[in-house]
């Protein structure tokens, strides 16, 4: 456990459709709390079973579990190390409206081609980055959360990294917290039905289900993330989660494994 203090506290504008989640950063660390449900159960899970994909270590953040106290009142949560080495994390909300004055969130949404939507995100992306392989790394992105059912991927949350001679690179995949239907306060009680919550699950930007945006993806720019991790990897990840209750344990194992089936290609090794 670590106690943490208003001193700690970071805002920044990776906003989220779920809330306000408290986010603190002391020597190099950062810390989550959970807000809605089990948000550090599920980015502990991801970070685990993305060490069983085709991804290199620096293209992705590792998050462990952590105790957080702050106020007076203990939080479940998890933490990461600053991915960030004397870069700047920047969010695409944030590139579009100091590029061109507008929002990117609102450019896509009055685009109503999903299609489009993504071509738009890319293109402008590596026009003002001159990050060629944006479209590479959009597919890793969303096939991701395709497969652990993270609803809340959007403009806020998807970010590059930027030094001060304004040259860009790719941000290694953060903020799983959303996956796995980790909002049991509102979306998804504990209690009940797993399948039927997961056929509630929807993604909030590029298309109206998970399998349509990873369609449109990998039609764009192909299938460049394959994965390799087994039912005893999965048990594994989940079982260490011991600050969370055997319930919550279960059904991000259950999803894991249905998604695990449902996205069998995604596990052949070619890509």
């Amino acid at each position: 456990m670590i106690e943490l203090f208003e001193k700690d506290i970071k805002t920044s504008d990776r906003k989220s459709s779920k809330g306000n989640q408290l986010k603190f950063e002391r020597d190099d660390i950062w810390y989550k709390a959970d807000n809605t449900g089990y948000e550090g159960l599920s980015e502990c899970v991801s970070s685990a079973l993305l060490h069983g994909s085709s991804l290199d270590k620096e293209e992705y953040t590792d998050y462990d579990y952590e105790v957080i106290q702050y106020n007076g009142v203990q939080y479940r949560g998890c933490k990461s190390r600053d991915f960030t080495n004397g870069w700047k994390l920047i969010t695409l909300e944030r590139l579009f409206m100091q590029t061109y004055g507008n929002s990117l969130n609102r450019m896509i949404f009055t685009t109503e081609d999903h299609v489009e939507r993504l071509k738009i995100l890319v293109e402008q992306t590596a026009r003002i980055t001159g990050l060629d392989d944006f479209g590479m790394y959009m597919n890793k992105l969303l096939t991701i959360d395709a497969l652990f059912l993270n609803e809340d991927r959007h403009t806020h949350n998807i970010a590059v990294l930027m030094n001060d001679k304004k040259q860009f690179r790719l941000c290694p995949v953060f903020d799983n917290g959303a996956a796995f239907l980790s909002d049991t306060k509102m979306d998804y009680p504990l209690g009940r039905d797993v399948y039927e919550l997961m056929d509630c699950a929807k993604p909030k930007t590029f298309g109206d289900s998970f399998e349509e945006q990873l369609e449109i993806s990998e039609k764009l720019y192909g299938r460049n993330i394959s994965f390799d991790f087994t039912r005893q990897d999965v048990e594994k990840a989940v079982n260490s989660a011991a600050d969370y209750s055997e319930e919550e344990r279960e059904r991000v194992k259950e999803i894991v494994l249905q998604m695990r089936r449902k996205y069998e290609y995604l596990f052949d090794g070619s890509i």
